[in-house]
């Protein structure tokens, strides 16, 4: 693997099935059964030039438990380059101080341009409507394990990316993923306007993955394996898109009608968060929870072992991880949330 991950473009099928791997090396001490202290020592920096709560928390979260610290900034009023610091002085400085870094800028290429000037690690923690390599690969996990709870198999699978697919980065970086693999069955499915860039789609369909675009979701979903929804990214908008969107209607929203309606029992729901839970938002909907096919908290959970094992995989200490387990020695509940199962 590049000495960064900046884009899902360079990663192999060969380092994505290592990362998963590795990652499930990760559960234990993700799940607070086990402690590792392999980067004690080391030092994270996480700069977050866009606001963020779970990559950030994730992140930090996923360093300490390897036993490493972090030393986070968040925003840019209180940053250098609200002073006209350039990424390249930034990149440098930051590089002196911590062993990896995860950055998230507004801009497209931002994070590339940062990692240009550095040889520490540098994760690309969200690039404006560029890419989310990380979110990625936890999607990926998790689809991995729900298809291994259900008996399932990746190939063939059919698999629907529906909200805003034109400023959703996360599922720039997931379809691009999910085309390293055999082919399955992808339906696209937003608001006018709002459709995935052709060149991802041609580099999918290059592949030999069948690619169906739509407008709506009133259609057949009952071979559905997966429903992926986005939030609409309004705050990528222009004054004009805002006002031309401001009466998307509710026929791209998920919630139970439509998957007890179109899908089946087993369909997987996700969705990268956060999703906008406020009565009217054209978004996953609140009366899901509780129905065992919406995941997005098992995904959500299953973003710290694999940042772990992309932590641990950068710096190069993948291989110690076992020798280096004990015990936890505080309480640990046997259900994180009300309505998850026992771990």
């Amino acid at each position: 693997m590049s000495p960064h991950l900046l884009s899902i473009d360079p990663l192999t099928r060969d380092h994505v099935d290592h990362l998963l791997r590795v990652a499930a090396r990760m559960e234990p001490i993700a799940q607070r059964r086990q402690v590792t202290r392999v980067l004690e020592g080391a030092v994270l920096g996480n700069l977050f030039f866009e606001a963020s709560t779970r990559t950030r928390v994730s992140f930090n979260a996923a360093f300490c438990r390897l036993g490493g610290s972090v030393c986070d900034t968040t925003g840019f009023t209180f940053s250098s380059m609200a002073k006209g610091e350039s990424l390249y002085d930034t990149s440098r400085v930051m590089s002196g101080y911590c062993d990896a870094i995860v950055m998230r800028h507004p801009e497209q290429g931002s994070v590339a341009e940062f990692a240009a000037a550095t040889h520490v690690p540098v994760i690309n923690g969200g690039d404006g409507p560029g890419e989310h390599p990380s979110q990625a690969l936890l999607d990926l996990y998790t689809i991995d394990k729900e298809f291994a709870r259900l008996g399932k198999k990746l190939a063939g699978a059919h698999i629907l990316l529906t909200g805003d697919l034109k400023y959703g980065r996360t599922v720039h970086s997931l379809i691009k993923l999910l085309s390293l693999y055999d082919p399955m069955r992808i339906t696209l499915v937003s608001p006018p306007g709002l459709e995935m860039p052709g060149h991802v789609i041609d580099r999918v369909v290059s592949r030999g993955h069948r690619v169906e675009q739509r407008d709506s979701l009133a259609c057949d979903f009952s071979d559905l394996d997966v429903v992926y929804t986005t939030r609409i990214q309004k705050e990528r908008f222009t004054e004009e898109m805002s006002e031309s969107f401001a009466g998307v209607s509710q026929d791209f929203s998920v919630g139970r009608e439509f998957l007890n309606a179109r899908c089946n029992n087993s369909t997987i729901v996700m969705h990268p968060l956060p999703r906008d839970s406020r009565p009217g938002a054209n978004d996953l909907n609140v009366d899901l929870n509780g129905d065992p096919r919406l995941a997005i908290f098992r995904q959500t959970d299953n973003g710290i072992p694999m940042r772990m094992a992309i932590f641990a995989t950068l710096l190069q200490v993948e291989a110690l991880i076992e020798k280096d387990l004990r015990p936890v020695r505080w309480f640990v509940p046997e259900r994180v949330g009300v309505d998850d199962a026992a771990r």
